[in-house]
């Protein structure tokens, strides 16, 4: 059984890492958010086929760094290839997916994770409905560039 890398958590807590803010900024400006993700309002993405997205937490809650968006992906669903501004690091937690990024093409399953950098073009297939992730990137400025359209449903 792995253990947890306590050196690591230690070091951590022995320099005040808190996200770049000192013990007693942190403190001040800190705030829980504790919440269902299930009753999270969800919107569909207009680049996508048959896919919704979640904030589940962001600026809204007070989240500094961070947004942490859950995408679900239906029957036929995907996004076509496009580029962001802001990495993507996600979590896959159910179905599967073929998921290209740059010129490589992988198929995604739960427990994967990804990082996609700011920039690399990548593009999502549903596989097996439905495809769901977690997708944390920064509070940033992003943009969707689509690259190409996205496909007939089926192909």
């Amino acid at each position: 059984m792995d253990q947890p890398d306590t050196d690591w958590l230690w070091t951590c807590s022995r320099n005040g890492y808190r996200g770049g803010m000192s013990d007693e900024s942190a403190a001040r400006s800190a705030s829980a958010v504790v919440k269902r993700s299930a009753v999270v309002p969800g919107q569909e993405v207009s680049a996508g086929t048959a896919t919704r997205v979640h904030v589940l937490l962001g600026p809204a809650d007070g989240a500094p760094h961070f947004a942490m968006r859950r995408f679900v992906m239906g029957e036929g669903g995907g996004m076509p290839r496009h580029t962001n501004l802001v990495e993507h690091e996600q979590y896959v937690l159910a179905g599967r997916a073929v998921v290209t990024v740059g010129e490589d093409a992988h198929e995604v399953a739960e427990g994967d994770v990804l990082l996609i950098p700011a920039g690399m073009p990548h593009s999502y297939r549903v596989v097996e409905a439905p495809f769901e992730f977690l997708c944390l990137v920064p509070n940033a400025p992003d943009r969707i560039d689509v690259l190409e359209p996205a496909p007939p449903p089926g192909c």
